[in-house]
C-alpha cells in the first residue's frame, strides 16, 4: 500500500484540472449573430463587428458580418445542410484567414470539420449524401436559431473530443477533471443573455465577477482573456518533437484500414506541418487523437465503452469499413456531382 502511494505520489497529483471547454461554454459563437438580428437587436452588434474591423484594419467588415449573419438568418436548416453537403462533395475547405476569416466561415449552419481536407473522396462522399438525406426526411432541422444549435454542436463536440482524451491517455488512480464541462456549470452559462456573451472581452468579465462574488480580487491586467497564440506555438513545437513518433503511428493506422484517410496523405501532411507550413494543427490533433483511441479500443479486454463482458475483446471484428450511405443513396450522390 506504501509503496504505491509513494507511486502515485511521485507521478504527481492524482487529480488533473484543466480549462477545455472554457472557449465553448462561455464564449458566443459567432452565429450567434444571427439570433441577434432574428430578435431584431442590431445595437449589440456594434460592438462585436467593431473589434473584428479593428483587427482587420477595413471598412468592409461591417457590411461582410452583417450581411453574412443576415443570410444565416435567413437561410433554413435544410438549405445550410444542403450546401454543406455540395461543399463537401467538392471538397472545398479553403477558408479565409484571420479573426474575420474564421467569423465569416462560422457564419453557417455547418461547416467541413478541421481534419476533413485529409479525409478520402468515398469518406467525404459518404458524408455528403448522409447530409442530403437527413434534409429530405420529414421534420428534418434542429427546431431551434442557427446561432444557438451551432454553439450546443460546438459544445458536444467538444466534450466528446474531452471523453477520448480520457479513453486515449487513462492512468490508474489518476483523475482528470474538467470543471468548465459540469453540468451546472454548463447550465449556468447558458442562462447567460446572448447580448452579454457576443461582447468582446465577455468571458473574462464573467470569470471576474464569479471569483469576485467568492472572495477572489486583485486579479492581474488582462487575466481571462483568450488567447489561442500561445497553444498554436506549444502545439506546432510538439509536433516537431513527435513528428518520428507520429511517422510510425501512421505507417499502418487503423483509420487507413477503415478507408477514412490515406496514410501517405496524413503522413505528408504531418511532415508539412513540423516544417512549419500553416496547416490546420487541429484537423491534425483530430486524427491522431482518433487513431490513438482506436489502437486503445482494439487492445482492451472487457471495457465500459462497449458493455462488453470480462474477458472478451472490446471490438473482436477489428476496424471494418462501413459504406451503408452510398449503397443506398447512389441516386443522390450522382444528381449532386
Amino acid at each position: 500500500m506504501a509503496a504505491r502511494h509513494r507511486a502515485r505520489l511521485a507521478s504527481g497529483s492524482a487529480d488533473h484540472f484543466t480549462r477545455y471547454g472554457a472557449r465553448q461554454v462561455l464564449d458566443a459563437h459567432p452565429a450567434r449573430l444571427a439570433d441577434l438580428l432574428m430578435d431584431r437587436k442590431r445595437r449589440h452588434l456594434v460592438r462585436p463587428v467593431a473589434a473584428l474591423n479593428r483587427a482587420a484594419g477595413s471598412v468592409l467588415v461591417p457590411a461582410r458580418v452583417y450581411g453574412a449573419a443576415r443570410r444565416l438568418a435567413r437561410t433554413p436548416y435544410g438549405a445550410g445542410l444542403e450546401s454543406l453537403a455540395e461543399r463537401l462533395l467538392r471538397r472545398r475547405f479553403d477558408e479565409p484567414a484571420g479573426a474575420v476569416g474564421a467569423s465569416l466561415a462560422a457564419l453557417t449552419w455547418g461547416g467541413p470539420g478541421p481534419a476533413a481536407r485529409w479525409l478520402t473522396g468515398e469518406a467525404l462522399a459518404e458524408v455528403s449524401v448522409r447530409l442530403q438525406g437527413a434534409t429530405t426526411r420529414s421534420g428534418a432541422g434542429p427546431g431551434q436559431r442557427p446561432g444557438e444549435h451551432r454553439a450546443r454542436a460546438a459544445l458536444a463536440r467538444h466534450a466528446a473530443d474531452v471523453r477520448v482524451l480520457e479513453q486515449a491517455a487513462e492512468i490508474r488512480s489518476q483523475r482528470l477533471h474538467t470543471p468548465f464541462l459540469d453540468n451546472q456549470v454548463v447550465r449556468a452559462c447558458r442562462a447567460l443573455p446572448e447580448a452579454l456573451r457576443v461582447q468582446p472581452g465577455a468571458r473574462a468579465a464573467i470569470l471576474r465577477t464569479v471569483l469576485e462574488g467568492a472572495g477572489v480580487g486583485e486579479l492581474p491586467p488582462g487575466w481571462g482573456a483568450p488567447s489561442h497564440a500561445p497553444a498554436a506555438v506549444a502545439a506546432r513545437a510538439g509536433l516537431r518533437v513527435a513528428v518520428d513518433g507520429l511517422m510510425d503511428l501512421f505507417a499502418t493506422p487503423l483509420l487507413a484500414e477503415a478507408g477514412l484517410v490515406e496514410a501517405r496523405v496524413v503522413r505528408k501532411a504531418l511532415r508539412a506541418a513540423a516544417q512549419g507550413e500553416p496547416l490546420p494543427l487541429d484537423g491534425l490533433a483530430d486524427l491522431v487523437s482518433l487513431e490513438m483511441w482506436l489502437r486503445r479500443l482494439l487492445a482492451r479486454r472487457g471495457t465500459c465503452w462497449t458493455g462488453t463482458p470480462a474477458r472478451a475483446r472490446a471490438v473482436p471484428s477489428g476496424i471494418t469499413p462501413q459504406r451503408g450511405a452510398l449503397a443506398s443513396g447512389g441516386g443522390a450522390l450522382t444528381s449532386g456531382g
